[in-house]
């Protein structure tokens, strides 16, 4: 985990191939959420002050591997520009003698923003011949999209085998401090929550966070797969039948190594998301064969805030319910609230979890609010990541 980081580069004069993640929310040509974009200007001026020419690189959407005018980053760069007050031209591509000669002729404080990285079908795939094209335009390379530093592609990974220095930025260092308190030196008890709609994406999470916690709170609609386990009947909740055998299998392994593993006692339900009139609040073992849990209830909300109480790290990602429908946030938002008021270190990931924080009113009060979403579950689950694991060992 202990990378260089780019606060500890001779930056004066050279040309820096930051990587960033301005893969950011569209509607048409206007960016409706800027978070990445704002994350990422503490390095982009460190870099400018610093004395260094910049040159982003990012993707954005899945173009297919061909340039498609709606995934251009002509918005970015505009947003960018706003927020830092200068002009950020744009690229025509990211490779090519016209792209080389314009990063060449960056002077230091100048920006340049290059186009889709994935525009190029060689990006995906990690290409060894792009990624040197890449590493041609710069001397120095700053990888500050942890976001995606669980793809192994060209300009994350194999670009670092022909552009050296390879440092982390002030984003990614935040992340893996962040990330490696969780696990390295954590303040116990670790509690972790996890929600969302589906146990087949968090099946290695639990099974790895057993491992590694003191103590697990499950909700969403993944809980009722493993209350389906327990042999609860659920009505029409959400379940995953080929999963039965490894929710039991998790709840076994919990049993075994004393963790505690509490899934929801009560749970709001209603005839499908929609219908928001007909809804109550019944204990797990009296859902209506007609009905569907879509939020936890108060009981739960309870439970889960007294479990919270007196931990030294809690660990959350994913909803409660379908929050994003008001008659079924208030277990999402409870849960939020709880782990504010923890009084340990609190770290979060996750779109839907961001948000929730953000509704309720407590982001000031979360310890670290991490900007990834794949990259941060593949951590939780013990996996290497590959954009980590190509930067510069401290």
């Amino acid at each position: 985990m202990a990378k260089v980081s780019v606060e500890h580069v001779d930056l004066a004069g050279k040309r820096v191939f930051l990587r960033v993640d301005f893969n950011v929310p569209l509607d048409g040509a206007r960016i409706t959420d800027d978070t990445r974009i704002t994350a990422a200007l503490p390095t982009i001026r460190h870099c400018l002050e610093a004395g260094a020419s910049v040159i982003l690189a990012s993707h954005l959407g899945r173009p297919k591997g061909k340039p498609d005018p709606k995934y251009s980053l002509g918005p970015a760069a505009t947003r960018l520009a706003e927020l830092l007050g200068r002009p950020v031209p744009l690229a025509p591509d990211c490779i090519g003698p016209e792209v080389e000669t314009a990063a060449h002729a960056l002077g230091p404080g100048q920006l340049l923003m290059l186009e889709n990285l994935r525009f190029h079908a060689e990006e995906e795939h990690n290409d060894e011949a792009f990624a040197q094209a890449l590493a041609g335009l710069a001397q120095v390379y700053v990888d500050d999209a942890f976001a995606a530093a669980h793809r192994a592609h060209a300009s994350i990974e194999a670009i670092t085998r022909h552009l050296h220095p390879a440092v982390a930025g002030l984003l990614m260092a935040r992340e893996l401090a962040a990330l490696g308190r969780i696990f390295d030196k954590p303040e116990r008890p670790v509690w972790a929550i996890l929600g969302g709609a589906k146990v087949s994406d968090k099946l290695a999470l639990v099974d790895n966070l057993t491992t590694k916690v003191e103590g697990l709170l499950i909700g969403g609609g993944m809980a009722f797969t493993f209350l389906a386990a327990l042999g609860h009947d659920i009505g029409r909740s959400l379940v995953e039948p080929d999963r039965l055998g490894a929710a039991r299998a998790v709840l076994e392994q919990a049993r075994s190594a004393g963790i505690p593993l509490r899934l929801p006692v009560d749970v709001v339900v209603a005839a499908g998301i929609e219908s928001t009139t007909a809804l109550r609040t019944v204990g797990v073992r009296e859902i209506p064969s007609d009905l569907m849990g879509l939020d936890i209830g108060p009981a739960t909300v309870g439970q889960f805030a007294a479990s919270l109480k007196g931990a030294g790290t809690v660990i959350w990602n994913g909803p409660m319910g379908v929050f994003e429908k008001e008659p079924f946030a208030a277990g999402t938002l409870g849960v939020a609230r709880a782990v504010s008021e923890c009084g340990g270190f609190s770290v979060i990931g996750g779109g839907d979890t961001i948000a929730a924080v953000q509704q309720a009113g407590v982001t000031s009060r979360i310890g670290y609010i991490s900007t990834a979403g794949g990259a941060f579950l593949e951590f939780l689950e013990g996996r290497v990541l590959p954009g980590v694991a190509a930067l510069d060992e401290a």
